[in-house]
């Protein structure tokens, strides 16, 4: 089960990092946090999959003050997705006709939404991002959407200001990831194992139901707000 779920993990971070670079590519607009990452990118010079690591780090110091903990998955998400955003960004080449653009972003939003029941199915912890989401949803009250939204209009509306991307990809990202998301989740999750408790009344039902609300709102983190 272990191997399964490393196996399960890298793979969607790969997978996640190569859809960023196809939603460059397709040059018809990126989700709020790409926008901001390659606004920032474009005004540092420095390569957006260095941008994306850089900023996953400097969000995990938010994560401090919300009494949120990384994972090795977010650790991991942290540095793969830029990397193999790069990766993606130096095979993959431009298209110029709006065909080949359309149809680059499709295959975006796909690869994007198997990359993300990936890596949440394979509960090693949430992305930097989707963890300040659920961390600040759970020391303010607020639904993990409201957060979601309130953060995504502020990187959106900086990344804009920066010069990122936003365009019609924008909008089909934000209505399709969602559905997408919840309908291959749970084809993707790993279940827990649980060892009985012998002598404890209830042994073989959720020992940690802490644990399931976590993934729940991991899976709700990764679902963008309308």
């Amino acid at each position: 089960m272990m191997t399964r779920r490393l196996l399960q993990l890298f793979t969607g971070l790969a997978m996640y990092g190569i859809s960023l670079a196809m939603f460059i590519r397709a040059g018809l607009g990126l989700d709020p946090w790409d926008v901001f990452h390659q606004g920032v990118a474009g005004k540092t010079n420095l390569s957006i999959g260095v941008v994306v690591i850089i900023i996953s780090f400097l969000v995990l110091l938010l994560w401090i003050p919300l009494r949120q903990w990384p994972g090795f998955g977010t650790l991991c998400n942290a540095v793969l997705v830029g990397v193999f955003a790069d990766v993606g960004l130096a095979l993959i080449p431009e298209f110029s006709h709006l065909g080949g653009q359309i149809g680059m972003l499709a295959g975006a939003v796909l690869l994007n939404g198997i990359a993300s029941a990936c890596y949440i199915g394979a509960r090693f912890g949430p992305g930097a991002r989707d963890g300040l989401m659920t961390g600040l949803a759970r020391r303010t009250g607020w639904s993990v959407r409201s957060s979601r939204t309130g953060i995504e209009v502020v990187v959106l509306g900086a990344g804009w200001l920066l010069g990122g991307s936003v365009g019609v990809g924008t909008v089909v990202y934000a209505l399709a990831i969602g559905p997408l998301v919840q309908l291959l989740l749970p084809r993707f999750t790993v279940p827990e194992i649980r060892k009985p408790r012998a002598g404890k009344p209830g042994a073989g039902q959720n020992a940690n139901p802490a644990g399931t609300r976590e993934e729940g709102e991991q899976a709700n983190a990764a679902v963008p707000a309308a």
